[in-house]
Protein backbone atom coordinates (compact mmCIF):
# COMPACT_ATOMS: atom_id res chain seq x y z
CA UNK A 1 0.00 0.00 0.00
CA UNK A 2 2.03 3.28 -0.65
CA UNK A 3 1.49 6.68 1.38
CA UNK A 4 -1.51 8.10 -0.32
CA UNK A 5 -3.80 4.65 0.51
CA UNK A 6 -2.47 4.47 3.69
CA UNK A 7 -3.30 8.10 4.60
CA UNK A 8 -6.80 7.64 3.35
CA UNK A 9 -7.08 4.80 4.89
CA UNK A 10 -6.16 6.20 7.84
CA UNK A 11 -8.33 9.26 7.93
CA UNK A 12 -10.89 8.59 11.08
CA UNK A 13 -13.71 10.44 8.58
CA UNK A 14 -12.92 8.44 5.25
CA UNK A 15 -13.47 5.26 7.43
CA UNK A 16 -16.65 6.63 8.97
CA UNK A 17 -17.69 7.28 4.92
CA UNK A 18 -16.53 3.78 4.51
CA UNK A 19 -19.35 2.92 6.91
CA UNK A 20 -22.21 5.26 5.77
CA UNK A 21 -21.58 3.41 2.40
CA UNK A 22 -21.74 0.40 3.97
CA UNK A 23 -24.91 0.94 6.03
CA UNK A 24 -26.91 2.49 3.50
CA UNK A 25 -25.70 -0.49 0.62
CA UNK A 26 -27.80 -2.62 3.18
CA UNK A 27 -30.93 -0.66 4.86
CA UNK A 28 -33.92 -1.47 2.47
CA UNK A 29 -34.87 2.17 2.87
CA UNK A 30 -33.82 5.58 2.84
CA UNK A 31 -31.94 6.00 5.99
CA UNK A 32 -31.73 9.98 8.07
CA UNK A 33 -28.22 11.64 9.42
CA UNK A 34 -29.73 10.87 13.15
CA UNK A 35 -30.38 7.03 12.20
CA UNK A 36 -27.01 6.84 10.26
CA UNK A 37 -25.36 8.81 13.28
CA UNK A 38 -26.91 5.83 15.77
CA UNK A 39 -25.62 3.02 13.75
CA UNK A 40 -22.17 3.97 13.47
CA UNK A 41 -21.98 5.49 16.98
CA UNK A 42 -20.70 8.62 15.65
CA UNK A 43 -21.66 12.41 15.61
CA UNK A 44 -24.72 13.62 13.50
CA UNK A 45 -22.22 16.54 12.18
CA UNK A 46 -19.20 13.96 11.16
CA UNK A 47 -22.01 12.17 10.17
CA UNK A 48 -23.14 14.92 7.03
CA UNK A 49 -19.42 15.41 6.35
CA UNK A 50 -19.33 11.50 5.75
CA UNK A 51 -22.27 11.34 3.27
CA UNK A 52 -20.54 14.63 1.24
CA UNK A 53 -17.46 12.29 0.76
CA UNK A 54 -19.76 9.05 -0.53
CA UNK A 55 -21.91 11.80 -2.45
CA UNK A 56 -18.68 12.61 -4.19
CA UNK A 57 -17.59 8.87 -4.53
CA UNK A 58 -20.97 7.96 -6.07
CA UNK A 59 -21.70 10.92 -8.29
CA UNK A 60 -22.74 11.24 -12.19
CA UNK A 61 -21.04 10.10 -14.61
CA UNK A 62 -18.19 8.60 -12.82
CA UNK A 63 -20.56 5.61 -10.88
CA UNK A 64 -23.25 3.85 -11.85
CA UNK A 65 -24.82 4.28 -8.32
CA UNK A 66 -25.30 7.81 -6.96
CA UNK A 67 -26.20 8.54 -3.51
CA UNK A 68 -29.35 10.87 -3.25
CA UNK A 69 -31.36 13.16 -0.67
CA UNK A 70 -34.88 11.31 -1.23
CA UNK A 71 -37.90 10.33 1.34
CA UNK A 72 -36.50 12.37 4.17
CA UNK A 73 -33.00 10.23 3.97
CA UNK A 74 -29.96 9.31 2.05
CA UNK A 75 -30.13 6.71 -0.39
CA UNK A 76 -28.63 4.86 -3.32
CA UNK A 77 -29.82 4.84 -6.36
CA UNK A 78 -29.37 3.57 -9.95
CA UNK A 79 -27.21 6.48 -12.32
CA UNK A 80 -29.38 7.96 -15.28
CA UNK A 81 -27.16 5.49 -17.39
CA UNK A 82 -27.53 2.44 -16.17
CA UNK A 83 -31.19 2.72 -15.32
CA UNK A 84 -32.40 0.80 -18.60
CA UNK A 85 -30.48 -2.23 -17.53
CA UNK A 86 -31.66 -2.05 -13.93
CA UNK A 87 -35.42 -1.69 -15.47
CA UNK A 88 -34.77 -5.07 -17.38
CA UNK A 89 -33.39 -6.68 -14.45
CA UNK A 90 -36.51 -6.88 -12.96
CA UNK A 91 -40.22 -8.67 -14.40
CA UNK A 92 -41.65 -5.62 -12.62
CA UNK A 93 -39.98 -2.69 -12.48
CA UNK A 94 -42.05 -0.33 -10.07
CA UNK A 95 -41.11 2.99 -12.50
CA UNK A 96 -42.30 1.59 -15.66
CA UNK A 97 -45.46 -0.15 -17.31
CA UNK A 98 -47.84 2.23 -14.74
CA UNK A 99 -51.09 2.63 -16.70
CA UNK A 100 -52.21 6.04 -16.67
CA UNK A 101 -55.18 4.71 -14.50
CA UNK A 102 -52.69 3.75 -12.00
CA UNK A 103 -50.60 7.18 -12.55
CA UNK A 104 -53.97 9.05 -11.95
CA UNK A 105 -54.85 6.91 -8.71
CA UNK A 106 -51.12 7.20 -7.42
CA UNK A 107 -51.25 11.09 -7.71
CA UNK A 108 -54.85 11.32 -6.19
CA UNK A 109 -52.99 8.96 -3.02
CA UNK A 110 -50.53 11.69 -2.61
CA UNK A 111 -52.18 14.38 -2.69
CA UNK A 112 -55.40 13.48 -0.83
CA UNK A 113 -54.19 10.30 1.20
CA UNK A 114 -55.06 9.04 2.82
CA UNK A 115 -58.10 7.75 0.89
CA UNK A 116 -60.31 5.11 -0.01
CA UNK A 117 -60.96 3.24 -3.09
CA UNK A 118 -64.73 4.84 -3.29
CA UNK A 119 -63.21 8.28 -2.50
CA UNK A 120 -60.63 7.74 -5.49
CA UNK A 121 -63.26 6.40 -7.84
CA UNK A 122 -65.43 9.58 -7.32
CA UNK A 123 -62.43 11.79 -8.17
CA UNK A 124 -61.88 9.64 -10.99
CA UNK A 125 -65.12 9.19 -12.27
CA UNK A 126 -64.19 5.36 -12.74
CA UNK A 127 -63.49 2.33 -10.59
CA UNK A 128 -59.85 2.21 -8.62
CA UNK A 129 -60.43 -1.63 -7.29
CA UNK A 130 -57.80 -2.66 -10.12
CA UNK A 131 -55.36 0.39 -9.93
CA UNK A 132 -55.09 0.50 -6.10
CA UNK A 133 -54.39 -3.58 -6.56
CA UNK A 134 -51.19 -2.60 -8.77
CA UNK A 135 -49.97 0.15 -6.63
CA UNK A 136 -50.44 -1.96 -3.23
CA UNK A 137 -48.75 -4.95 -5.05
CA UNK A 138 -46.04 -2.56 -6.36
CA UNK A 139 -45.48 -1.10 -3.07
CA UNK A 140 -45.87 2.52 -4.16
CA UNK A 141 -49.37 2.82 -1.41
CA UNK A 142 -50.25 0.82 1.34
CA UNK A 143 -53.27 0.28 3.85
CA UNK A 144 -53.36 3.31 6.55
CA UNK A 145 -56.26 1.90 8.51
CA UNK A 146 -60.09 2.28 7.76
CA UNK A 147 -63.03 4.86 7.42
CA UNK A 148 -64.88 5.61 10.55
CA UNK A 149 -68.25 3.28 10.69
CA UNK A 150 -69.03 -0.33 10.03
CA UNK A 151 -67.45 -1.60 7.08
CA UNK A 152 -65.27 1.16 6.75
CA UNK A 153 -63.43 1.17 3.36
CA UNK A 154 -59.43 0.83 3.52
CA UNK A 155 -57.61 3.83 3.23
CA UNK A 156 -54.46 4.42 1.56
CA UNK A 157 -51.41 6.33 1.47
CA UNK A 158 -48.00 6.66 -0.26
CA UNK A 159 -44.82 4.58 0.82
CA UNK A 160 -41.57 5.67 1.41
CA UNK A 161 -40.77 3.42 -1.74
CA UNK A 162 -43.26 5.79 -3.88
CA UNK A 163 -40.81 9.19 -2.80
CA UNK A 164 -37.47 6.99 -3.67
CA UNK A 165 -39.19 6.39 -7.15
CA UNK A 166 -40.00 9.81 -7.82
CA UNK A 167 -37.12 11.52 -6.12
CA UNK A 168 -39.26 13.24 -3.58
CA UNK A 169 -37.41 14.22 -0.12
CA UNK A 170 -40.67 14.36 0.92
CA UNK A 171 -44.80 14.61 -0.06
CA UNK A 172 -44.01 18.69 0.52
CA UNK A 173 -41.86 18.44 -2.93
CA UNK A 174 -45.20 17.97 -4.79
CA UNK A 175 -46.56 21.02 -6.39
CA UNK A 176 -49.21 22.92 -4.40
CA UNK A 177 -52.69 20.95 -4.06
CA UNK A 178 -54.19 24.53 -4.07
CA UNK A 179 -52.38 26.04 -7.73
CA UNK A 180 -54.57 22.84 -9.24
CA UNK A 181 -57.60 24.24 -9.53
CA UNK A 182 -60.97 23.35 -8.15
CA UNK A 183 -62.80 21.89 -10.66
CA UNK A 184 -63.18 17.80 -10.58
CA UNK A 185 -62.27 17.69 -14.22
CA UNK A 186 -59.58 20.17 -14.29
CA UNK A 187 -57.78 18.72 -11.16
CA UNK A 188 -57.67 15.27 -12.30
CA UNK A 189 -56.25 15.81 -15.37
CA UNK A 190 -53.84 18.27 -13.65
CA UNK A 191 -53.09 15.19 -11.13
CA UNK A 192 -52.18 12.72 -14.31
CA UNK A 193 -50.34 15.72 -15.47
CA UNK A 194 -47.85 15.68 -12.92
CA UNK A 195 -47.56 12.00 -11.93
CA UNK A 196 -46.35 11.12 -15.63
CA UNK A 197 -44.22 14.15 -15.23
CA UNK A 198 -42.80 12.63 -12.26
CA UNK A 199 -42.75 9.60 -13.95
CA UNK A 200 -40.88 10.62 -16.90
Amino acid sequence: MDSTLRLIAANPVDKLARTVEALLVVASAPLTVAELAEAADDDPERVETALGLVRERFSEPRSGIVLEEVAGGYAFRASREAADACSRLFERPVERGLSPAALETLAIVAYLGPCSRPEVARIRGVAADSAVASLVERGLISEAGRESGPGGAVRYKTTPLFERVFGLESLAALPRLDDLGEDATELRTRLLEVAESRAS
